[in-house]
């Protein structure tokens, strides 16, 4: 009877033991699911801007590193004519009201003061215009006009960089593209036979350098976009406000 107790009493322990270590197997099972669910996570997280370096490092220096620095390029030219612009915009209807009441109530000279004290091209554009206004409207119009084609020039300056960069971007990834074709193809002719590992690093640099290329256009075909259409809000502004300046003169004249 003591035997059949002190059997049972193993078996009771030994089960007791494994379901024990069953339930421990399990937690830690449950453990390490969760923690490499976790650094899934973080991994896909943080996989965008790995991928996106792992990439970069995978076209080649050469090509890829001239594709980054028509980006940084093109991008420091576009915020620095978009600063300009902003800072050249005018609200011309103001503008053209105040020069008006100056005109009417203290002559040519009120008139040039409220220009000297507004900033943008319309201000210098209308300064010029009465500057030359004691002569005829002739000498006026034609200082408009000209000093007109000033201001735009300088709205419009280094805008040609950016086209520049623009195309050559898509360029260089195109030529990264043929030259990793064509070191895909010397492999296969050194190998003596057509084996897809020979030639998958080739075509992948190949393909890498022609997106990126790609990428870095759009982005600044963008931006280029947003600047010309600055460029021609403030002309058309220029254009309205030296009409009506000639219209003020010319009832001044009179």
């Amino acid at each position: 009877m003591k035997r059949l107790f002190s059997i049972l009493a193993i078996v009771f322990l030994m089960a007791t033991g494994t379901v024990n270590a069953t339930t421990n197997a399990a937690t830690v099972a449950t453990t390490v699911v969760t923690a490499t669910q976790d650094d899934a996570a973080d991994a896909q997280e943080l996989g965008f801007h790995q991928e996106l370096k792992k990439r970069f490092i995978e076209g080649g220096p050469g090509f890829m590193g001239i594709v980054l620095l028509c980006l940084i390029l093109g991008l420091a030219i576009c915020i620095e004519r978009i600063i300009f612009l902003n800072l050249s915009t005018t609200n011309t209807k103001k503008l053209t009201a105040n020069v008006e009441d100056a005109l009417q109530s203290g002559g040519l000279e009120a008139a040039k003061e409220v220009c000297r004290n507004t900033k943008g091209p319309v201000a210098s554009i209308f300064y010029q215009g009465l500057d030359r206004a004691d002569g005829d409207l002739e000498s006026a119009e034609k200082a408009v006009v000209a000093y007109g084609g000033v201001q735009m020039g300088q709205l419009e300056k280094n805008v040609s960089w950016i086209s520049l960069f623009i195309a050559l971007a898509p360029m260089l990834g195109f030529m990264g593209t043929v030259i990793g074709m064509i070191q895909a193809f010397d492999k296969i002719q050194s190998a003596g036979g057509m084996d897809a590992t020979l030639v998958a690093g080739g075509i992948k640099v190949a393909l890498l350098t022609t997106v990126f290329g790609l990428i870095v256009a759009i982005i600044l075909q963008i931006f280029y976009n947003i600047i010309v259409a600055k460029i021609d809000s403030i002309v058309n502004d220029m254009e309205d406000s030296s009409i009506t300046l000639m219209d003020m003169l010319s009832k001044y004249k009179k």
